[in-house]
């Protein structure tokens, strides 16, 4: 006799989607119930904010074009509407020049706020990136090897000013066109460039600073570099020996002593301005 087995309701509700299993699943989903805690509410919409940015960002109109820097030609697609300032930072990892070191030249020098759609960039354009690295700029003041021997050589007390791998320069004695030093003052930064002194290499140098901008320019006959306050790591002067009213100083743009970028007769009354205008401790007013 063929006996009929019960039916086993819990074997049939188990093989259909519950109420509660879809309670359960709704409840796992990325929305957001009444019950979200803040905190993870402003996750979630900071997560769907990021993405719409970089859905947005990605479906702007590319264009491809070439950029020249050093007589290198680098293949570019970037946004159409993207900015200058934008451009710049996204060519400093490739070409290992600072954003704030970077002129970019489209039909002559382009401002930062400028989208290439408006400076007329078209697909296959040649765009010229003008700008130094600081290894090129530090190149200037590097010491020789035999410099470095030298400077070793030297006492630690003994005076820069009379110090050998210094006096190549000095005895050339105090340049023509070099602005007037002060003894025992202190003024504030001119609002025109300290002009007149001279680099390790004895040419003519002149410093700019942009304080707006947070950038030192360290001009030449050749160049002007635009050097980035941040990443000077210090600023090093001491009076010349035998003329005290103007100093040596060294910009240091490394983390040794040899990455100092050296400057000859600076006026002594703009030392602790510069310092501190550097530094980031001096407000101009």
């Amino acid at each position: 006799m063929d006996i009929e087995s019960p039916k086993n309701d819990d074997n049939d509700n188990c093989c259909k989607p519950s109420s509660s299993c879809e309670v359960l699943s709704n409840s796992n989903s990325t929305e957001a119930s009444d019950e979200t805690p803040p905190d993870k509410l402003d996750t979630l919409n900071s997560k769907d904010d990021n993405i719409s940015n970089m859905a947005k960002e990605d479906s702007r109109e590319k264009i491809d074009f070439k950029v020249i820097y050093n007589k290198k030609k680098i293949d570019v697609t970037f946004a159409l509407d993207g900015t200058v300032a934008e451009l710049k930072a996204y060519l400093q990892n490739i070409i290992s020049v600072p954003q704030a070191m970077q002129k970019i030249m489209i039909k002559g020098l382009a401002k930062d706020d400028q989208t290439l759609r408006v400076l007329g960039v078209t697909k296959g354009a040649k765009i010229m990136i003008v700008g130094s690295k600081l290894d090129d700029v530090l190149a200037v003041s590097i010491p020789t090897k035999q410099e470095l021997v030298d400077e070793a050589s030297s006492s630690n007390k003994e005076p820069l000013s009379q110090q050998k791998i210094h006096r190549k320069v000095l005895d050339k004695g105090v340049p023509e066109d070099v602005m007037p030093g002060i003894l025992e003052s202190q003024e504030p930064l001119p609002d025109y460039p300290l002009a007149g002194m001279l680099n390790k290499s004895g040419g003519k140098v002149r410093l700019t600073f942009k304080l707006e901008q947070d950038q030192l320019w360290i001009g030449t006959k050749e160049r002007t570099d635009k050097i980035p306050m941040n990443s000077i790591k210090d600023v090093h002067s001491e009076p010349i020996h035998d003329h005290p009213e103007y100093h040596i100083m060294g910009i240091q743009l490394g983390t040794t002593e040899a990455s100092r970028y050296w400057i000859y007769w600076v006026p002594s009354q703009y030392i602790s301005a510069i310092k501190d205008a550097v530094l980031g401790k001096w407000c101009y007013f």
